[in-house]
């Protein structure tokens, strides 16, 4: 009798099974299923029960694939809801379009200029005001005499006020100056100063009127014999334009001549580092010429001395360089240049651009020299930028350059800083995209310095103490970069070394680099990071040359004290062990001394 045998299924295949029935059992689905080359359409019922058989399910031709597409296309109109509106339309949304004032715009993004929380806009306050206060009294000729105050309204409120004996400012720019942003004498001039967009001090005065609704206050006298004018005054921002609410005369002002500005804001007053405090101490060190008063909300006023009574030197403006202009700043300068040829725009607008030079750029374009510059093409523009770095051209004039020095940084450190060592170096100028730049670096060791402790940085661009973003600046990620290893101080992999050291690094440039319009840190041109290393490294090596004389001399004191103490006791123990007398041992013990300290020196 023949056996019937029970055919297998694989256990993939009765897993699919059962898990086509269990999703049949759900709802009911159509797939394509093509068999030997035929398509067929498969009908699954709403609900399968267990015992469910194979000829249950239905097997249906396919339908054409237009039916199938019309089939859906019917579907998907039935189930569609009712029609949306167009909730706008061109019109409407060209109807909402107007323009946006600088005000405005930094009116809700005062963080970019440094207004970030209350403690940092009280600092970027003063900070501005004492800026221009510098400025102007340099460019005059005249030794700042600063004062600054924090006067204490409420927990959170307070009235700053900073006064100068600067040149003063005429009567009817004064608005513009305090309540207008993008207004200022040295965006468009190429020398070395520490405001560089003319927004600092109205954003100052904006960010009081926000916080507070307070106006800003300013008294100027411009001369012995002239009155001076006191001002009242808001920012519209909308119009990025003054608002005047008061102009007083004041004759009997006491400043022969100065300015005085005085604005209420919200902010958070602390001590430490990066606080008010540690700002006027460093700028104080940076500019040994200034004489500083200040007058913290507790009331005690602190007075910093000027340890030079030597300006800084005076920096000239100097024109454009052909390697730092770009192609849509070339064009314009071109269409708007007063010189009539190509070769005279060449020489009159740019630096260290002689004849020589400019004939031998216009002929690497293809030009003729006297080819009428505002009549050029696009075109034939940038086959000049094209042609101009291809001609060797002198690196910039460096009189535009104002540096601290090497004699006016060591008095700064003696002045304010307890150390043992101290030393300074300045760099030759350098350049970068055609901005001569100039680099300083400082250094104060030992002392009342702590010991066990990361060392101090301080960071300068043009005179002006940088206390936010350190780890974004170009200064942090040279002194971390530098192996100190080498010059004898201890350091981990990626931090700061460790030891009783104060780095003072200066950066002096026509067009300071900065990462953002706060002013906080210094990019990392390739230029610049190269300098700060080379610095660095230089003052380094005479840190290195002290630190080890020192532990030599300490090694030589130790063996010192070491003979002190035991050569004594070594002639006692000869005078008992030869009977010698008390002659005998000192001149002995005179004889062991001297022969061991020789010995010590060879």
């Amino acid at each position: 009798m023949a056996t019937r045998t029970k055919r297998k299924v694989s256990p993939t295949r009765k897993k699919a099974t059962k898990s086509t029935v269990k999703k049949a059992g759900a709802s009911s689905r159509r797939s394509l299923r093509v068999v030997k080359g035929k398509t067929k359409q498969i009908d699954l019922p709403l609900f399968s029960p267990q015992g469910a058989k194979r000829s249950d399910l239905k097997l249906v031709s396919a339908k054409p694939a237009a039916e199938a597409i019309d089939d859906r296309s019917e579907e998907k109109t039935e189930t569609a809801g009712p029609t949306v509106e167009r909730r706008a339309t061109a019109e409407s949304l060209a109807a909402k379009q107007r323009d946006i004032s600088v005000s405005e715009f930094f009116t809700r993004n005062r963080h970019l200029l440094g207004f970030d929380n209350p403690h940092k806009a009280l600092l970027t306050t003063i900070k501005e005001a004492v800026d221009n206060s510098l400025d102007a009294c340099e460019e005059a000729g005249i030794l700042p005499d600063l004062e600054i105050s924090i006067q204490p309204l409420s927990e959170d409120r307070f009235r700053v006020a900073t006064q100068d004996n600067g040149p003063g400012i005429v009567r009817a720019q004064i608005p513009k100056i305090f309540a207008k942003l993008l207004y200022g004498s040295k965006f468009h001039t190429l020398k070395q100063s520490r405001g560089q967009q003319g927004i600092g001090i109205s954003a100052a005065a904006m960010y009081g009127q926000l916080t507070t609704g307070k106006p800003v206050c300013i008294t100027s006298r411009t001369g012995r014999r002239k009155p001076a004018h006191y001002y009242e005054m808001h920012i519209d921002t909308r119009r990025n334009a003054p608002e005047v609410i008061q102009d007083v005369t004041l004759p009997d002002w006491p400043l022969p001549h100065g300015t005085r500005v005085e604005i209420e804001l919200a902010g958070i007053y602390k001590r430490g580092r990066r606080s008010v405090d540690d700002y006027i101490e460093q700028t104080a060190v940076a500019n040994p010429h200034a004489s500083i008063r200040y007058t913290p909300p507790n009331g005690d006023t602190i007075v910093y001395e000027r340890a030079s009574r030597e300006l800084p030197r005076e920096a000239k403006e100097i024109k454009p360089h052909p390697y730092g202009v770009e192609l849509g700043v070339l064009l314009k300068m071109l269409k708007d240049t007063d010189s009539r040829s190509l070769k005279g725009a060449l020489q009159g607008d740019f630096s260290r651009v002689s004849a020589k030079v400019a004939e031998e750029i216009v002929a690497g374009a293809g030009l003729a020299q006297n080819r009428r510059a505002r009549g050029l093409s696009r075109d034939e523009v940038e086959r000049i930028y094209r042609a101009i770095s291809k001609v060797k051209i002198m690196a910039p004039p460096t009189n535009c350059l104002s540096p601290i020095g090497r004699d006016l940084i060591l008095a700064g450190l003696h002045k304010r800083i307890d150390a043992d060592f101290y030393e300074a170096v300045t760099r030759s100028p350098a350049v970068y995209r055609g901005n001569p730049f100039q680099v300083e670096v400082g250094a104060a060791y030992g002392g009342a310095l702590p010991a066990d402790e990361p060392i101090d940085v301080l960071r300068f661009a043009n005179r002006v103490p940088l206390l936010y973003q350190a780890s974004a600046c170009a200064i942090s990620k040279s002194t971390i970069a530098t192996d100190w290893r080498n010059y004898a101080l201890q350091q981990s992999r990626g931090a700061l070394p460790s030891g009783p050291l104060l780095l003072f690094v200066h950066i002096a440039s026509v067009w300071v680099p900065f990462t953002s319009e706060s002013k906080e840190a210094v990019a990392h041109y390739p230029e610049i990071l190269r300098e700060f290393r080379l610095a660095l490294q230089e003052v380094g090596r005479k840190l290195s040359a002290h630190i080890r004389r020192r532990r030599r001399q300490q090694a030589e004191s130790k063996k010192l004290a070491y003979i002190q103490k035991y050569i004594p006791h070594i002639g006692a123990a000869l005078q008992d062990i030869l009977a010698l007398s008390d002659r005998q041992r000192d001149r002995m013990v005179e004889v062991l001394t001297d022969t061991l300290e020789r010995s010590r020196k060879l």
